[in-house]
């Protein structure tokens, strides 16, 4: 029997992400704008199969052929002549939804491996009964040879993402530990080379190992190009080291981004657009993350655009180091309703700012307006849909020129809908409130948490010409009473500098400025919430807050002591600093089920809140921003680890509770998304049912005019980096 965490079950969530509507009221160019950036995020997005695991290119193909061969519905006939089940069946269907939905056989939200829940004898049974076998039998076979141990497998070190024996990585060779990891974090560091769109191979072995740095980029050449990659293509010595920087990562997959691009330019609203497409198509043909920057300066100016969309490798959650980014592109529409309350949110957050708990040298010495909308999507290629995003992830561009914030409608009304009979650890009398406010709720956190959360805070840096951005003699750290004795410099970054617990800790900041500004009457009532209304929010708000601290323990890996999931990670530190808060603001009890299994309950004191709670969140967040300006990594290190930690000790048993967790979870919901086709002059949208079967169908049709290139290509670089993984 295989543990139920590691394995899809047959009842999963399958939704469609409604767009309709929204791509309807589009214009003719809008439409086609909308088309050509969307297929080049979904060609982009085939790279998160190489960034993922080893084996998931593989299995993918295997899948796609499959699948173009026979329909769902056909294969289920050859599947029962087989002489699998129906449960058998769907469970196949299922895990291949999960491949596509996940772009890999490890979860986007947790990190851990999902398998088959189908016998692998009855697996090899199918494959083999298939057209797509019985057409071609001699590839079929040796492409069902190189995935078939990994389907299934479950060894330790592969249950879970991870860098050495913590896990399986691609963004790193199989022989890279934590010191390859952080010696060549210092080498990038030296040359001015962000790792965002790079990957890190060790050679040799012994005392003094080489490295190869791959750049993602369509050219493989080494070829003299304007910007940052002209000089830092090549081999390098760095302590004592051979570092040699190549491009070519990904290249076919980045030559049809670009292909792509370069037909959306022809249908972009303005210059802005038009600027942000070409050197979009520079970053990914020659592999220059400077160029990808200024194309984000281009998308920042883009005021108000009717169609939203972004792309690149952006964030950097998956990568154990923290600091390289996963492929991502998105392409959405305006909800014009929504995001005339995320421009009233706008315009008030200077007002909103000063109220956060930190002094006025820790904030942006000016607060840059960004857009703020809401988004119905169209297409969001990668491992999974977020509900909201702040990008772009640069610091130096956040800082000094801007930043937009994203909110995507039609991802919340489908994600975040609760049946009352799946709501776990609460009280009954909440319940009922709960399903009420949750979406409203959720949609002002949001709000806060991305606009005010990753929008807010000063970084304290000395530039490479000795110059710094405040003035160190005047600037006192809260903490201590003294002047601010750290900083960062030259080209450090967040994410350089804190690495692996960067994101995290970034996301658990975020989500205290979200709790801490929703008690604010005048946030709420930009929203909508007045009086009662605006009490029930709250309170719901930071109960999901304390309910998702529990749930957080899901993704917490007591073997290695890892967490997996950078958000639920800092939801389960929220609740620790609330625990610990005291004065009944937060209670949490083991209790027994009705159905005699054990089982737990959360209760929060909604009178404390305001009080209690607020003054516990006032005091964490402003440590959190007070280590992250000044650059303090042992001290925000010290901070976030040890309310991370999760123990068996003290007044709750974390590691039974997270048994408890385990055995009433329930998986997050898979979503079906439409694709477009050109039809002369005009774009279709195909749409497709909320099932596993409409998941398959959206994947099989997604790439069918070079489906056998595309699948050639993905496993010539699944062979050619097969001996990198040993």
């Amino acid at each position: 029997m295989v543990d139920p965490q590691y394995y899809l079950p047959n009842d999963i969530g399958v939704s469609a992400l409604d767009c309709s509507e929204a791509f309807r009221l589009l214009s003719p160019q809008e439409k086609m704008y909308a088309h050509y950036v969307s297929r080049a995020a979904w060609y982009g997005g085939l790279a998160v199969l190489v960034q993922t695991s080893p084996e998931s290119a593989n299995i993918f193909v295997l899948l796609q052929r499959m699948f173009r061969k026979q329909t769902p519905a056909q294969l289920q006939q050859v599947a029962s002549a087989a002489g699998l089940s129906d449960d058998e069946y769907k469970a196949f269907l299922v895990y291949a939804a999960g491949l596509y939905a996940n772009m890999g056989n490890y979860k986007s939200f947790g990190d851990t491996k999902f398998v088959p829940n189908v016998p692998k004898e009855k697996l090899e049974v199918l494959v083999k009964a298939s057209q797509a076998f019985q057409e071609q039998p001699t590839e079929m076979e040796a492409l069902w040879n190189s995935c078939s141990g990994p389907i299934c497998s479950l060894e330790d070190k592969q249950k879970q993402l991870g860098l050495g024996d913590k896990g399986i990585t691609t963004y790193f060779s199989g022989n890279c530990s934590l010191e390859d990891a952080e010696l060549a974090q210092k080498f990038l560091d030296s040359k001015k080379l962000s790792a965002y769109n790079t990957r890190l191979f060790k050679c040799g072995s012994g005392d003094k190992p080489s490295y190869e740095v791959r750049l993602a980029s369509a050219v493989q050449k080494d070829c003299a190009v304007d910007g940052e990659c002209a000089s830092s293509c090549g081999s390098f010595n760095f302590e004592d080291r051979e570092f040699t920087v190549k491009r070519g990562d990904y290249a076919s997959l980045m030559q049809k981004v670009c292909d792509y691009l370069k037909q959306a330019q022809l249908y972009a609203a303005n210059d802005n657009q038009r600027k942000m497409l070409e050197e979009y198509q520079r970053s990914f043909t020659f592999g220059s993350v400077e160029a990808h920057k200024e194309g984000s300066r281009y998308w920042i100016k883009d005021k108000g655009p009717i169609v939203e969309s972004y792309i690149g490798f952006i964030e950097s959650y998956r990568d154990p180091f923290g600091s390289r980014g996963e492929f991502e592109g998105f392409v959405a529409v305006v909800n014009k309703a929504m995001s005339e309350r995320f421009a009233k949110l706008v315009g008030s957050a200077e007002v909103l700012l000063p109220e956060l708990p930190w002094p006025r040298e820790f904030e942006k010495d000016t607060f840059l307006k960004p857009d703020f909308t809401s988004l119905d999507v169209l297409t969001f290629a990668g491992s999974g849909i977020p509900a909201g995003i702040n990008i772009p992830n640069y610091d130096d561009i956040r800082q000094s020129e801007g930043f937009k914030n994203v909110s995507l409608g039609n991802v919340l009304a489908v994600a975040y809908a609760t049946k009352k009979e799946k709501l776990t650890f609460l009280k009954e009398e909440d319940k009922d409130l709960f399903i009420k406010w949750k979406g409203p709720s959720f949609e002002v956190q949001v709000g806060l948490h991305e606009l005010l959360g990753h929008g807010s805070g000063k970084l304290f840096v000395q530039d490479d010409g000795g110059k710094f951005n405040f003035d160190k003699s005047l600037v006192i750290n809260p903490e201590t009473g003294e002047p601010v004795s750290s900083w960062y410099k030259g080209s450090e970054t967040w994410d350089s500098k804190f690495s692996t617990i960067a994101s995290s800790y970034e996301e658990c900041r975020a989500e205290c400025v979200g709790l801490y500004l929703c008690l604010n009457n005048q946030a709420l009532s930009i929203f909508g919430h007045e009086g009662e209304d605006a009490a029930d929010v709250i309170y719901i708000n930071w109960l999901s807050m304390v309910r998702a601290g529990l749930l957080g323990l899901e993704f917490y890996t007591p073997e290695s002591k890892s967490w997996r999931q950078a958000h639920m990670q800092a939801r389960f530190v929220i609740l620790r600093v609330l625990l610990e808060a005291g004065e009944g603001l937060v209670g949490l009890e083991e209790v027994s089920g009705q159905d005699g299994r054990p089982d737990a309950r959360i209760t929060l004191d909604r009178s404390k809140i305001s009080t209690v709670g607020k003054n516990a969140i006032h005091k964490f967040l402003c440590k959190l921003q007070v280590f992250k300006s000044t650059a303090d990594v042992d001290g925000g290190r010290a901070l976030y680890e040890g309310y991370s930690a999760v123990s068996n000790s003290g007044a709750h048993n974390f590691l039974r509770l997270r048994e408890t967790v385990l055995l009433r979870k329930e998986d997050r919901k898979m979503f079906v998304q439409a694709n477009s086709r050109v039809n002369g002059d005009t774009v279709e949208l195909v749409e497709y049912e909320s099932s596993a079967a409409g998941l398959i169908r959206s994947f099989t049709e997604r790439f069918q005019e070079d489906a056998e290139q595309i699948e050639a290509d993905l496993l010539e670089m699944s062979r050619k980096d097969a001996p990198c993984w040993c």
